[in-house]
């Protein structure tokens, strides 16, 4: 397939949907031949372009041509190469806008292009957070991981009595706090902590005990995190800090690993805690090896 050929799968936003920060082609999932190393995202009025490996600069200028046709709301189309070290941008056409904020089912979030290799909000775990929106009323929430604090937010608005947010960024947290402002939030029920989570069970336990656990970390972080030797350390320790019902929102974004790697440690460090769903990704996020995001949720009566 060529660049252009991703614009038949692509299900354009039609209406209010064009307000909303979303996913327009998924290639990463390998459901589309010779197309895994292409997204393409809106940010409104955004169009980003991600390329994990190079392509031809007369493809991607002929591909951007074709997406401003679609959607003429479009301010600016960039272009990231994740491929490259931090992910650099280049403006194909329009603005250059470098800050934003979106809006995804109502609730905003800032976004940077250019900084980093992330932007701000990962746009494959949107049904978790509306999940914990939907089951996060009266509950005492831990946010591990917390990057710019996407759940908590999502978490304050589904009328949380308390979240605190851990992550080793200062910065990330920095944003997180401004999200929760963005968001008109009161910052009386939210913390942020800049911590070493393998070096802080102590002071969780202090914090806790917690209602709801969300626990979304990265695969492999030099110097801090291994997800295969750190996840265990947290699963075992968690009737140090949760309270004794209470639920369990676990992420999973290693590929080479899959649900299983959740469900086999669940079962021999915390067999007090029961399956009970998995929240799927968003449709645009077609997976055709199954090795996409894991979420899965887990309950302890």
């Amino acid at each position: 397939m060529s660049l252009l050929s991703t614009l038949e799968f692509i299900n354009l936003p039609q209406n209010q949907q064009l307000l909303q920060a979303q996913r327009l082609f998924h290639g990463r999932g390998h459901a589309y031949p010779n197309l895994h190393h292409l997204t393409i995202d809106w940010l409104p009025p955004v169009i980003l372009i991600t390329l994990y490996e190079a392509e031809d600069t007369t493809d991607i200028k002929d591909l951007a041509n074709e997406l401003q046709q679609l959607l003429p709301e479009c301010q600016s189309i960039q272009l990231q190469h994740r491929y490259k070290q931090l992910g650099p941008i280049d403006i194909i056409s329009g603005k250059k806008i470098h800050q934003l904020t979106i809006n995804e089912e109502g609730l905003n979030y800032q976004i940077q292009l250019g900084k980093s290799r992330n932007t701000g909000l990962f746009l494959d775990i949107k049904n978790g957070r509306r999940w914990v929106r939907d089951h996060s009323q009266d509950k005492r929430v831990l946010n591990l991981f917390s990057y710019t604090c996407g759940f908590s937010i999502a978490a304050i608005a589904g009328g949380a009595t308390s979240v605190v947010n851990i992550d080793m960024s200062s910065p990330a947290l920095t944003v997180g706090r401004e999200n929760h402002r963005l968001n008109k939030q009161s910052l009386k029920q939210v913390n942020f902590e800049k911590l070493n989570i393998f070096k802080s069970f102590g002071r969780l336990k202090k914090r806790g005990p917690f209602d709801l656990l969300i626990c979304d970390p990265p695969t492999f972080q030099k110097g801090s995190v291994n997800i295969i030797r750190d996840y265990p350390k947290i699963l075992k320790r968690l009737d140090e800090f949760m309270a004794p019902a209470s639920t369990l929102l676990l992420c999973l974004n290693a590929p080479e690993l899959g649900a299983e790697f959740l469900h086999d440690n669940m079962q021999k460090l915390a067999p007090g805690y029961k399956f009970t769903r998995s929240i799927p990704t968003p449709k645009v996020f077609k997976e055709a090896e199954n090795k996409g995001l894991v979420v899965l949720v887990f309950s302890k009566a």
